[in-house]
């Protein structure tokens, strides 16, 4: 296991999870929103972004954190993995986990990829805002990953999927 993309729901845990597993691999750690995100929330235009997945995904040991496959990054990142880990959490646990995470960035204006921060306004009272987007992508996710598990052209990837907290922190001991 040296190329291992993490994926998931929102507030499932992925970059802590990505980082910690980077970390006892001894591999990089890659950061899908960090590519994706610019100033003002804009998105790093497709062409740019799928050009830096692939540079980042070139070498030969990394951990990929986000899933991006409406913008083309998973296929990217599939391609070139030996195995995906997918982080399976109920939507309570991972709304009740958004809830405490955004607050926290909210009072403590946290800056995030390209200098944004969270706020009131966009993460509660928009249209995009990120609880609507958690509940709107949580079964349509699940559904795509327990397909693409049974897909003959992803054979090549060996898929781990955790869906308990506990079940997340023994996996990740056991890799220690």
């Amino acid at each position: 296991m040296r190329r291992v993309s993490v994926v998931g729901g929102s507030c499932s845990g992925k970059t802590t999870f990505a980082r910690d597993l980077a970390e006892i691999l001894r591999v990089s750690f890659i950061e899908l929103d960090a590519l994706n995100w610019q100033a003002n929330w804009t998105m790093t235009d497709i062409e740019t972004f799928q050009a830096d997945v692939r540079k980042a995904t070139s070498g030969d040991g990394w951990v990929v954190d986000g899933n991006y496959g409406g913008r083309g990054a998973r296929d990217i990142v599939w391609s070139r993995a030996d195995t995906v880990v997918w982080l399976d959490l109920s939507l309570p646990l991972t709304l009740m986990r958004m809830w405490r995470r955004t607050t926290g960035r909210i009072k403590r204006r946290v800056p995030l990829w390209g200098g944004n921060r969270e706020t009131i306004r966009n993460t509660f009272l928009s249209r995009e805002s990120l609880f609507v987007w958690a509940v709107k992508t949580h079964w349509r996710r699940r559904r795509i990953l327990r397909a693409a598990m049974a897909r003959p052209d992803l054979a090549h990837l060996r898929f781990h999927r955790l869906r308990s907290p506990a079940e997340v922190r023994r996996w990740l001991d056991a890799q220690r």
